[in-house]
């Protein structure tokens, strides 16, 4: 019964789309431009873990995470104004959040997207033409303003993160983990999205999140071994506007 209405929820709730439109794309960029004057931006994206109860099998490995439990790595890509427009929620809790964004429909999406545009991660992600990442060891000046820029719009996915397991505990470990299968979780987590979306909707306040640790992958890109000298490029002229 319960899984029937998540399913209900998830068919009739579609909400979760990516900016494709001009004057959409448009709209998104000057949001985001008024966060911290960051330019050309059409999303913020990272990974969170969602914590569910431990498993057994073969494939349990492929669940337990750095941080020692087991969880799904959801990807999410959102607004300034903390709307989810993609999710991915398929993959276990020790999986990379570069190879769940390489192995997602958003580097085609990217390619395609009428007009161009960005988005920001975090050092998690290797840096792309479309997927701008804060300098490691910024020099002092622009590189450093850029990357203050960078860090302040970029936190609206973090902050999206934390209003949504705010508003549904059971993904987050106050609220007992979910315990189901993993393919009921990744159900249940996109239903939360969705709810999480119609919520920014209509306009319902979001809870405190003060005493909702947002738990994510941190592991550093090696931005060492695969060097995209048009990103690099690319981000060279957006510090110049700094």
């Amino acid at each position: 019964m319960f899984m029937g209405v998540v399913d209900a929820l998830n068919a009739s709730l579609d909400n979760i789309i990516f900016p494709m439109g001009q004057e959409e794309i448009l709209r998104t960029k000057e949001d985001f431009l008024r966060v911290a004057n960051f330019p050309n931006v059409v999303g913020a994206i990272d990974g969170t873990l969602i914590p569910i109860m431990g498993m057994t099998g073969d494939d349990e490995h492929v669940f337990v995470c750095r941080k020692g439990f087991h969880a799904i790595n959801m990807q999410g890509i959102v607004t300034a104004d903390l709307r989810f427009t993609n999710i991915v929620c398929k993959y276990g809790g020790a999986t990379h959040d570069a190879y769940i964004l390489a192995n997602s429909s958003i580097p085609e999406i990217m390619d395609q997207l009428p007009g161009g545009g960005w988005l920001l991660g975090d050092s998690g992600y290797p840096l792309r033409p479309w997927l701008m990442t804060p300098f490691l060891t910024p020099q002092a000046g622009q590189q450093e303003k850029y990357n203050a820029s960078h860090i302040k719009t970029r936190n609206c996915v973090e902050r999206a993160f934390g209003v949504l397991k705010s508003r549904f505990r059971c993904l987050h470990k106050t609220g007992g983990a979910l315990a189901y299968t993993p393919s009921k979780c990744v159900r249940i987590i996109e239903c939360c999205c969705r709810l999480h979306n119609r919520a920014i909707e209509d306009r319902i306040p979001a809870p405190a999140t003060g005493q909702v640790p947002i738990f994510s992958d941190n592991d550093t890109f090696n931005a060492e071994t695969i060097v995209n000298a048009n990103a690099v490029n690319t981000r060279n002229i957006i510090v110049r506007r700094f």
